[in-house]
């Protein structure tokens, strides 16, 4: 209570020497400082503007890897992005008025009593103007551009604070634009779904391009946006060397499973040791006891939240083609290889080692026979889907198996249908508490609405 009222006394001291045209240096040293601390918060305001607008979908997904306050802040600030701002340009202006008024108050002090009346509004308004552009648009908006993510951290606990301040005037601005854009018809460029783009594809080029041209363009559009786990091959699928496997076990192994490069573990897949090629075998073929430890690479780990698009450059950077995919507690949730990052945008490679229908038979353009661990992604390329068309019910799975166990709450029988919209999944077979086979109907609109 004291030291408000002490503010309020040095305020109220400030404003009748402004009225009666005397300043004390004390009080012209206390208007520098709030002009200064204002010019920050401007600064803030400004930087901040920039900063978290310029933020990419790359940089969220980082943010949200982050266990940091700030980084948490960050996340929910954009939660309510109009909110937001509204409540930078409601506070910018405000702050703006106040270093307009107190910088009138300290020239006025400083200017000498017989200047002109002119001449004295034109100093003040050379004065504030430079000290507004430089300091409250140049400087921060500059680096804010070169440092969006270290000025979006920085600004994020000042602006949780001019949120709290601010919330009702910028929530009436929101609901007025709101209310505004309603009634004009105004529809925003990021109401547009993928469906939109994917159909502006198809009117520029599909008149001109084959039918796998235009597939690779839409890959193009979602690769952006597609993450490791999306697309990794998982924990079952893998084939990995034991550590303590014989040169001639591994050689087996290796013929037995017929990959180029194949992982090596300690006790489980959750202890990767490293790496092996099988190329690097090839020179001691005929050696009966080798160590064929030497041969063993550094594995390279990256997290099943990563964008594959930041993962393509890194594997272009350091030369490799496989990754092992690690979860948030460390443990192993499988691989992803080059060819795995590829297939996103021309689609599936086969070469001679692939089984044609390893993970799924067409009985009929309507009936699929899966397996429980396909992708979602690569069932909804099968069946001729959008890749989200069961985003609203897959939680966080990414098989089918996972999807079917999503859907239905339990655990099914075999035999059992469980059905979403007009897909019916019938489980054929189960191992192990473990889907192994699915068979897929696509019911047609027409019957469904019957």
């Amino acid at each position: 209570m004291e030291s408000t009222a002490e503010g309020g006394t040095i305020l109220n001291t400030i404003l009748f020497e402004a009225a009666h045209g005397t300043f004390s240096a004390s009080n012209v040293t206390v208007l520098i400082i709030i002009i200064l601390i204002l010019l920050l918060l401007t600064g803030i305001t400004a930087g901040s503007e920039t900063a978290y607008f310029s933020l990419t979908a790359k940089d969220i997904n980082y943010l949200k890897t982050k266990e940091e306050s700030g980084a948490r802040q960050v996340i929910r600030l954009l939660d309510q992005p109009k909110v937001l701002l509204a409540t930078i340009l409601v506070a910018n202006n405000f702050i703006n008025i106040a270093i307009v008024i107190s910088t009138n108050l300290l020239v006025n002090s400083l200017l000498p009593a017989d200047i002109g009346a002119l001449w004295s509004f034109l100093i003040q308004v050379v004065v504030v103007t430079f000290l507004l552009v430089l300091f409250g648009e140049v400087l921060p908006k500059v680096y804010a551009t070169q440092n969006n993510m270290r000025m979006a951290l920085f600004c994020a606990p000042v602006l949780k604070i001019m949120l709290r301040i601010f919330m009702p005037v910028s929530k009436m601005l929101v609901s007025s634009t709101s209310y505004i854009e309603g009634r004009l018809g105004v529809k925003s460029i990021n109401n547009l779904s993928s469906e939109d783009f994917e159909h502006a594809i198809e009117l520029t080029v599909g008149h001109s391009a084959t039918r796998e041209e235009v597939n690779i363009f839409k890959g193009i559009l979602k690769f952006s946006n597609i993450t490791v786990k999306q697309i990794m091959r998982t924990r079952m699928d893998v084939s990995g060397i034991l550590y303590e496997m014989s040169y001639r076990q591994v050689q087996q192994f290796c013929i037995e499973v017929g990959y180029s490069r194949l992982p090596v573990y300690k006790e489980s897949l959750d202890k990767i040791a490293g790496m092996i090629h099988t190329k690097d075998l090839l020179p001691y073929i005929d050696q009966e006891d080798f160590d064929w430890h030497a041969l063993v690479r550094p594995a390279y780990f990256v997290h099943e939240g990563k964008l594959i698009e930041d993962l393509l450059h890194e594997f272009q950077q350091k030369r490799i083609h496989f990754a092992v995919v690690v979860d948030e507690f460390g443990g192993t949730s499988g691989i992803v290889t080059l060819e795995d990052i590829m297939e996103e945008i021309i689609g599936e490679i086969k070469d001679e080692f692939d089984e044609e229908d390893l993970h799924y038979k067409r009985i009929d353009d309507n009936n699929f026979i899966f397996e429980g661990k396909t992708l979602i992604n690569d069932l909804s390329r099968i069946i001729g889907e959008q890749p989200d068309v069961f985003d609203a019910v897959r939680g966080e799975s990414d098989s089918l198996g996972g999807l079917i166990l999503e859907i239905s709450g339990k655990f099914p029988a075999v035999n059992e249908t469980i059905s979403y919209e007009n897909y019916d999944f019938t489980v054929l077979e189960i191992e192990k508490l473990r889907i192994k086979r699915v068979k897929l109907s696509i019911n047609p609109p027409t019957e469904k609405a019957d």
